[in-house]
């Protein structure tokens, strides 16, 4: 019988795998880093923002960052004192667990601290994030940002389907009653995260942390557990992930 002529689907969004050869170079790449460099640094990012994480590489423009597969970034310093590239660096792959990335740079421990120290920056916070504070339009018109400027009055029907039971009046928009979008502590929907950027409500606080790091002398510091999860952690930072620095240009 002649085979059946049915529209078949083609996927278009499918990318080849960098294979053995792709997790070869990173490794290669990640091993002269540690070669040319005195700190290795861990790190975690809060908020995961690119456009924030670009500005901190600036500002870090003589040293590398790398993300990747914990695994592969694991297994270019070594997983046991057997089989590491140098002194000390297992504990550093050690520390690779969950969403994290390796800085690798001459600059003094005191400067790097500082450095993520003062770096952070509010931005809007993406579903699943945990809310930090109760935010709650007051009824009559409603208003944004502490101008407590109007909405244009053809954005009803688009505040009225995220759940906000809106009326236009007069050329207004406005609600009859006091309207919750959020409570601290709720994990927020995307329909929340929406409204919220609509009123210009930044929650979310992008920042890293810093979690250990090793020095060519074979010495290895453990600055702060990253147990915590107090952000989305949603980006390019994700330990799922091939990439090393190069893909953040």
């Amino acid at each position: 019988m002649p085979k059946a002529k049915r529209a078949q689907v083609v996927t278009l969004s499918k990318t080849k795998s960098k294979g053995k050869d792709g997790k070869a170079k990173i490794i290669e790449t990640v091993r002269e880093a540690v070669d040319s460099y005195n700190y290795v640094w861990v790190f975690s990012v809060h908020n995961m923002r690119n456009q924030y994480l670009k500005q901190v590489r600036k500002d870090f423009s003589t040293s590398r960052f790398f993300f990747g597969r914990n695994k592969v970034m694991a297994k270019a310093l070594g997983n046991t004192p057997e089989d590491e590239l140098k002194d000390g660096l297992h504990q550093v792959s050690e520390s690779l667990a969950g969403d994290v990335g390796l800085l690798c740079t001459n600059d003094s421990v005191e400067d790097v601290q500082k450095a993520m120290d003062e770096f952070s920056a509010n931005d809007y916070a993406r579903a699943g994030t945990i809310a930090t504070y109760r935010v709650v339009v007051p009824a009559g018109e409603v208003l944004r940002g502490f101008t407590k400027e109007a909405f244009p009055n053809n954005m009803e029907p688009q505040l009225r389907e995220l759940g906000m039971p809106t009326l236009l009046r007069q050329g207004k928009i406005t609600i009859d009653s006091d309207y919750v979008i959020c409570e601290e502590g709720d994990t927020l929907t995307p329909q929340q995260t929406q409204l919220l950027k609509h009123f210009w409500e930044k929650m979310a606080v992008f920042k890293i942390k810093l979690v250990s790091y090793w020095h060519s002398s074979g010495e290895f510091v453990k600055v702060s557990s990253d147990d915590e999860s107090d952000g989305d952690n949603q980006g390019n930072a994700s330990g799922d992930s091939d990439a090393s620095d190069e893909d953040m240009e």
